[in-house]
């Protein structure tokens, strides 16, 4: 289960830092939210998620 668990943030990780790759972020921003979701994978995803570019609450 937590192999699963593991490919499961693994994924989201990716398609995490592929969208702010792609985002209209500076690049210094950009390297800072990818810095965050490889270090801290899956607390980095959720602040990501949580106050990233596009965000619902930066809205």
């Amino acid at each position: 289960m937590s192999k699963i668990l593991g490919l499961i943030i693994l994924v989201l990780d990716i398609l995490a830092i592929i969208k702010i790759v792609q985002s209209s972020a500076s690049t210094g921003e950009k390297v800072l939210w990818v810095l965050l979701v490889v270090v801290l994978p899956l607390l980095g995803l959720i602040i990501w998620a949580l106050l990233g570019p596009g965000s619902p609450v930066k809205k």
